[in-house]
């Protein structure tokens, strides 16, 4: 168990960052949902025009805050690197209109103004009113957003016209008159499994109407109203993309070298993966061995019921191996809960624990409709990229350590390309450490890692309109069969990808991005320390600095 060290007399640095937490939970309260701290939990932020202007100011004083406070400590160092590349990322964002065009398939106020509604809590009465409340504001808060769109029309900044066709079908489904909010109403319930009382039920399922309502009167206006004005052209461009790129990685990458070690590394992922085929089978091509995989009963699991304790076993399992011999794992940590999501988009993810760790982390799965069997052999790698020692780990441990980071440290500052690079780090980790040696669980790991190779030459392929392996252009089309090719998943899987990468440029390179630089700072770390180097004890430096931008985390642990 990692031991309690003294805490840190806040320093001006920590004093800072803590008022741009309180900054942002008061812009947005629904940041105070996600991590678990007080607030106004039954609200939304301002999701306008005025809104987005508002949180620039505010960026901007922070900035001028952060400048003017010295640092005392390393920690405070990596916070005022950290923090001041992220305000000025708010600004330059701002500055650029791209809150005018924020509108995807994943990861937009489209989406996320429903799922925060899964993170509420639920244990008493009380927090089904806060969820009743903040149901009952989504009509004011999906209205700012459509006024956030509508301004981006007046201003010649508008999503592309794939993504606003997409997001039309999902706001459809959100609004489904039998879909979730009715559910949520009919299923609400106290975490001890006791009935919430008829009132709240009652009010509940009455706001939960109007939102549906308002679901799809949204749909309607980006069917009718936006998708004539919206631009027919997916690429961003390499300026707007190089902007896009330093937000998820926090680091500056010269994109073309990274194209081009994309399109190498999807080669070496290959190769290896038709070496193992070879092994499953003789003389088996990769789609072979997928075959031989997918028809062996032992590797499969029917039902989401049967889903869920295998992803819980399988995580409990990785806890207990690592604990104490890769990694020191402290107490709260140990507890993460996987779960099945309330809806059906498709995807796994993670979310983090509450300050406290009153809520734990958890693993959530997507599970599309009439989706019933799932193969071991392909997620085996997905509970250690989501869990331990992947994501759980790494941000449970950034919150855990609360005695020396302040509250933005643990719970909001960061990147993907830190985060998800991670998580592909932790893939290749498990596997050099054994615990991937059946050929099977092997192969799907490489499935994966070679998907998000794929996807980082196609990906700055598309918003750079760069000359595709073929020596064509970055179509739709091309894009599709691209996947195809290269990721063995039903279509419906493979065509949410590719939208998800037309419409959130810079954001799945920074998967395969990340792991690259996390292993080259190992490497160089274990170069300089010879036979000194202790990979748990690298582990540890490294997880204790919590999320940071990986330009960050280099200069922290080598400079």
């Amino acid at each position: 168990m990692t031991e309690d060290r003294p805490a840190r007399q806040p320093s001006a640095v920590d004093r800072v960052a803590e008022e741009w937490v309180t900054t942002l939970v008061d812009l947005d309260p629904t940041v105070a949902t996600y991590i678990g701290v007080p607030g106004r939990t039954g609200e939304y932020g301002d999701t306008s025009p005025a809104g987005a202007a508002a949180m620039a100011d505010a960026a901007k004083a922070a900035a001028r805050s952060l400048a003017a406070a010295e640092p005392v400590d390393a920690v405070d160092r990596v916070t005022k690197t950290d923090l001041g590349a992220e305000l000025a990322l708010v600004v330059e964002s701002y500055d650029r209109k791209l809150h005018l065009r924020d509108l995807n398939v994943i990861a937009s106020p489209a989406q996320s103004l429903r799922e925060i509604i899964d993170l509420m809590p639920t244990a008493t009465a009380s927090d089904w009113d806060d969820i009743a409340n903040r149901v009952g504001a989504l009509p004011d808060a999906l209205e700012g957003f459509r006024e956030t769109l509508l301004e981006g029309t007046r201003e010649d900044v508008t999503p592309a016209r794939r993504q606003v066709e997409l997001v039309a079908e999902q706001a459809a489904r959100s609004g489904a008159e039998d879909g979730f909010f009715r559910q949520l109403a009919e299923s609400a319930a106290l975490d001890d499994g006791s009935p919430v009382p008829d009132a709240v039920r009652a009010e509940l399922a009455r706001r939960g109407e109007v939102a549906a309502a308002s679901f799809r009167s949204f749909g309607r206006f980006l069917e009718h109203e936006l998708m004539p004005l919206a631009t027919p052209v997916d690429a961003v461009g390499r300026d707007a993309y190089e902007l896009h790129s330093r937000h998820f990685l926090g680091a500056v990458v010269d994109l073309d070298e990274t194209y081009e070690w994309g399109l190498e590394e999807l080669a070496r992922m290959r190769s290896e993966q038709e070496r193992i085929a070879d092994r499953i089978e003789p003389g088996a091509s990769v789609a072979r061995a997928v075959e031989v995989l997918d028809a062996d009963p032992a590797r499969m699991l029917h039902g989401t019921d049967a889903l869920q304790r295998w992803m819980q076993e399988t995580s409990d399992a990785s806890i207990r191996a690592m604990d104490g011999v890769y990694f020191d794992i402290a107490d709260p940590i140990k507890r993460l809960e996987c779960r099945i999501a309330p809806t059906q988009e498709g995807g796994i993810y993670y979310s983090g624990p509450s300050d406290d760790f009153s809520r734990p982390g958890r693993m959530w799965w997507s599970v599309p409709q009439r989706v019933t069997e799932f193969q071991t052999w392909r997620e085996k790698t997905t509970v250690y990229h989501e869990g331990v020692p992947g994501h759980h780990l790494q941000i449970s441990q950034g919150v855990y350590n609360r005695g020396e980071l302040n509250t933005w440290r643990r719970q909001l500052s960061g990147s993907s390309g830190h985060v998800e690079g991670w998580a592909l780090y932790a893939e290749r980790l498990m596997e050099q450490l054994g615990f991937l040696d059946d050929e099977g669980d092997r192969l799907g790991m490489l499935d994966g890692q070679r998907m998000r190779a794929a996807r980082v030459v196609l990906d700055i392929g598309v918003h750079l309109q760069k000359t595709n392996p073929d020596g064509g252009g970055w179509t739709w089309e091309y894009a599709l069969d691209f996947m195809r090719e290269n990721v063995n998943m039903d279509d419906a899987f493979i065509r949410f990808e590719v939208a998800r990468y037309f419409g959130w440029p810079g954001q799945a390179p920074s998967y395969k991005v990340g792991q690259r630089v996390w292993e080259s700072i190992r490497d160089e770390v274990a170069a300089r320390e010879g036979a000194a180097f202790d990979l748990k004890s690298f582990h540890h430096r490294a997880l204790a600095l919590g999320s940071i931008g990986l330009d960050t985390l280099r200069s922290a642990l080598l400079d």
